[in-house]
């Protein structure tokens, strides 16, 4: 057997891994919000959450009390919500949350709707994060709000398909500076001109002005531990932004399955991938590798569902197995690679992720957890669909639809500001 390729996007050094991490992972909302909710109720001096959806259904409620009753008794609770995926429920967060002493701020506000024509509106914070006190991190894609409800399709029996990782030790440090580089901005962003102002009429502008540019950025990893330190649980936190870190996501993914020998196991809901990630898809599987992809069965997002369909037969013929979940909403995004490589996180593996939106994972390197992850991932494909061949048999119907969905992603990318090759 051949080595595998190595396929680079960009000539930085691989992302560190940090040991001494705790990790557990957890299935949806049911479970993640109740241990949300325990570590703020023990906070006592700071706690930190960004998230895509901050929804007023019950479960999210719940977490909405918790962060209120922790500013109450004097912890500072700093929360960013986004503008577009929270702009339903912002009054409501603005009458609890800020009433209770919560400093809540929202990255790119949609207050009409042609802002969204603007480009740098459909640059969206996709982040799914919370850090109390330092010690305690929350990273997945689960957003605030009930495991049945779907925004657009409404309430279902079956819970959503979702994961996400609770964290302690020295990886939860970068995930606190995340969110409070990303609480930062927003804030900035809604009263830009009083700071401006302040800043102006300091005493000693230059300073402020250092400091204020200190908290808006996101720190790189900390150096290399010396490799006796290097023990389990070794975990890495990426993020993907639009300045430094524009594709460390989709390069962590590529190089991990570039290197796998045994299996690819990708679950995630919103699949069309550039050529690059395709190509790794494609040589793992050609050398023998097992190569699973499983998808949703059960669309939320028709034009969504469309551009994963439309690579399936490539997928197909190069060896690659493809499974639709259909019992529920699938918004998992998630992978395990060979033994013991995982990666939770809010990142999909489509243009909107890996090149505009803010976006949030985690990578874990430990057999226990790589194992308990497959496993979820195993019973999950035991209740979906294995497709056997594509919806729509090759010529040029199929090609017509692969064309279009191709020239829609195209001018997506051209009208967000984003160009080069994908």
């Amino acid at each position: 057997m051949k080595p595998p390729a190595r396929i680079a996007l960009s000539h930085r050094p691989a992302p560190l891994l940090t040991g001494g991490n705790r990790v557990g992972l957890l299935a949806g909302g049911d479970e993640l919000f109740p241990a949300m909710c325990e570590a703020i109720a023990a906070a006592r001096h700071q706690v930190w959450l960004t998230t895509y959806i901050f929804h007023e259904d019950a479960a999210a409620q719940a977490v909405a009390q918790a962060l209120a009753d922790a500013a109450q008794r004097g912890v500072w609770v700093g929360v960013v919500v986004d503008g577009f995926g929270s702009k339903d429920s912002l009054i409501a967060l603005r009458q609890r949350l800020t009433a209770a002493g919560v400093n809540l701020a929202v990255f790119r506000p949609v207050d009409r709707w042609w802002h969204l024509l603007q480009p740098g509106q459909l640059r969206r914070l996709h982040h799914k994060l919370c850090v109390v006190d330092g010690q305690a991190g929350f990273v997945g894609g689960i957003n605030l709000i009930d495991d049945r409800l779907d925004l657009n399709h409404g309430w279902s029996e079956a819970p959503r398909l979702d994961f996400a990782v609770q964290l302690q030790g020295p990886a939860v440090a970068l995930m606190e500076q995340t969110a409070r580089a990303m609480w930062s901005r927003a804030a900035l962003g809604a009263d830009w001109r009083d700071e401006v102002l302040q800043l102006a009429r300091s005493a000693e502008p230059l300073a402020r002005a250092r400091r204020m540019l200190a908290r808006l950025r996101v720190l790189p990893s900390a150096p290399a531990p010396p490799q006796a330190w290097l023990l389990p649980v070794q975990v890495v936190f990426l993020v993907r932004d639009n300045l430094r870190r524009r594709r460390s996501i989709e390069q962590a993914y590529v190089d991990a399955i570039s290197r796998a020998q045994t299996r690819v196991d990708l679950v995630c809901p919103y699949f069309y991938p550039g050529r690059l990630f395709r190509r790794a898809l494609h040589r793992a599987a050609q050398r023998g590798v097992r190569v699973r992809l499983l998808l949703q069965g059960k669309a939320d997002y028709r034009f969504a569902a469309l551009a994963a369909q439309v690579l399936y037969d490539e997928m197909l013929r190069s060896g690659v197995r493809v499974f639709e979940y259909s019992p529920a909403f699938l918004h998992a995004k998630v992978a395990v690679v060979d033994d013991d490589w995982a990666t939770v996180g809010s990142s999909n593996i489509d243009p909107l992720s890996l090149l505009l939106n803010l976006e949030a994972n985690v990578i874990i390197r430990d057999q226990p957890f790589a194992a308990d992850l497959a496993l979820r991932i195993e019973v999950a494909l035991q209740v979906s669909t294995e497709v056997l061949r594509p919806p729509v048999a090759a010529g040029w119907w199929a090609a017509l639809r692969r064309g279009f969905v191709a020239w829609a992603a195209y001018w997506f990318l051209r009208l967000a500001g984003t160009s080069g090759k994908y």
